[in-house]
Order: C-alpha cells, then structure tokens, then sequence
C-alpha cells in the first residue's frame, strides 16, 4: 500500500511539474545544449579521422592527444602520448589545465574505438559513446578545434600505439 501511494504521489507531483512553469535552473542549460548538438552534427563528421590520419595528427607540434576515459581505464591502456582529465571532471578550470589554448588541436578517442580489450576500453551503447559527449562538452567550453579517431579498430591490428599496464 505504501508503495503504490508513492507512486501515486510522484506521478502527481510529476504532472504538476510538467502543467506548472519550468523549475529553473541557472546551471543547466538544455536549449544551449541542443544547439551545440545540432550545430556540431556535420563539422563533426569531417573532423572524423582516419587510423593513418590520426596517427599522423597525434605527431604535429602542439597536438593534445585527450583520452576522457576514468582514470583506472585510462591506467590499463590509452594511447601513447594521450593525457587522461575523465569527461566527469570536466570544468573550465581542468580543462584549460590540460589544454590552456583553446585553439588547439584536439584528438580524442574512445571505448568504442577499440576492439578485443574489455578492461579497459568497454564498449558502450552507441549513441552513448563517449566520443559524442566529449565533442559536445569540449565546443560548450569553447574549444573548437576537435577532431575524432573515426573507425572501430581491433587493438591486436591498428597501428595506433598504446601504453599502460596491459601493455607494459
């Protein structure tokens, strides 16, 4: 009985919510979301590298290689070179501690980049990628020079070189 008058109660509360104004929120912006989204659509599919082409990159002078994994993924195996700062510890201030100019290349990576390594890249559901959160989050805080590791590659194939404790 409890039960069910809770649920009554949510649901309630719930509709009033939705018939009554916005509750506000100076902090979130979901509208502001939206349109980086939308606007991020097609840059983002050009700046979608190729294995060769990101390898190429990862080597240019000033290039930030940003892996948003968490940090114990991170440890078991990233890309060489890359700097770890996880997507939930994403500010202003820890951003522009990995990556003070905000024109700077970016590259970024994800789990859903790698095959055959479980540990430490999970594969997610794909329109959970962290890549698409990470591009999005990245154009919010004014970066905009991103580019992405477009292809899903097998860890035992590509080319891409790797450090951590799967691989030491």
């Amino acid at each position: 009985m409890k039960h069910s008058l809770l649920t009554l109660a949510l649901g309630i509360c719930a509709t009033t919510a939705l018939a009554d104004e916005p509750i506000p929120n100076p902090l979130i912006n979901y509208n502001q979301f939206q349109r980086i989204v939308l606007a991020s659509k097609g840059e983002r599919e050009v700046r979608r590298l190729s294995e060769d082409a990101f390898i190429s990159a990862m080597h240019e002078p000033g290039v930030v290689v940003l892996d948003a994994r968490t940090e114990s993924r991170f440890r078991l195996r990233h890309v060489k070179g890359a700097v770890n700062l996880p997507f939930t510890e994403f500010t202003a201030d820890t951003l522009a501690n990995v990556i003070p100019d905000k024109y700077s290349t970016i590259l970024i990576y994800c789990n859903n980049n790698f095959l055959n390594s479980p540990a430490a890249f999970a594969t997610k559901m794909p329109a959970a990628s962290l890549n698409l959160s990470t591009y999005t989050s990245l154009k919010a805080y004014g970066y905009s020079n991103i580019f992405e590791l477009g292809p899903l590659l097998k860890i035992e194939q590509t080319k891409i070189p790797f450090a951590g404790s799967e691989v030491d």
